[in-house]
């Protein structure tokens, strides 16, 4: 298009140098200069038009690929918007939270040997990965996790409570309260670890260990599945 008009304007320049050309032949000598200078001064204004009309298409052909430009990558994010979609509800979800007894107060233990607690309230439990007859979350999902267990020592007036999360037997984190004159003492601990499917985690009540509990629900073990590898 810029070309076109370009050639147009010179065109029209050349037609009006011979017409003006033609016209002096006929007349005197300041007429045939009035007219050359007027046809020279149009054929001017008339290169000077398509000289900027053939910018204003470069211009406009600038912006016609900003545009397409811009066009390729609004559809390249709607892709990469629906891949995450795509992607995000197609990740399995994990997530249980649950406390130590249902009803009623008392102590939970002691037991001879090392005994999972078997957290019967719960309180969610997505996936159906945990399994309050057991107090044993079984991973379905090979990925990262993250678990967390609080406790609430017994009503002695010596403390013996002791209660470790542990995974397929392997103690990981523990809570403990052994020591001192007072009673009523709580806490918590929490882990980031890697599972494989069939992988188990619980908490574990020690040997000759105790702990209390009561309608406010002092000891819970809740844990949830943070991304899959």
């Amino acid at each position: 298009m810029h070309f076109r008009m370009k050639d147009m304007a010179v065109l029209m320049l050349a037609l009006c140098c011979c017409l003006s050309g033609t016209q002096a032949q006929g007349n005197n000598d300041n007429q045939k200069t009035c007219c050359l200078s007027d046809t020279c001064s149009l054929a001017k204004e008339l290169v000077s038009i398509g000289e900027k009309l053939g910018t204003m298409v470069e211009k406009q052909g600038t912006m016609g690929d900003n545009l397409r430009l811009m066009e390729t990558r609004l559809q390249t994010s709607e892709k990469e918007v629906e891949e995450l979609k795509r992607l995000t509800a197609g990740q399995p979800k994990v997530a249980f939270s649950a406390t130590l007894r249902e009803s009623g107060s008392g102590d939970t233990g002691p037991f001879k040997t090392p005994t999972p607690l078997q957290y019967k309230k719960v309180f969610s439990n997505t996936g159906n990965s945990y399994n309050p007859a057991t107090g044993v979350f079984a991973a379905t999902v090979k990925g990262m996790y993250y678990f967390r267990f609080t406790m609430m020592n017994n009503l002695n007036s010596t403390p013996n409570s002791v209660v470790c999360l542990t995974k397929n037997g392997q103690r990981l984190v523990s809570v403990w309260d052994t020591a001192g004159n007072d009673s009523h003492d709580s806490g918590s601990n929490a882990v980031v670890i890697p599972l494989e499917v069939g992988d188990q985690v619980y908490v574990e009540l020690q040997a000759n260990r105790l702990i209390f509990d009561d309608t406010m629900f002092y000891n819970t073990f809740s844990g949830f599945l943070l991304f899959t590898m």
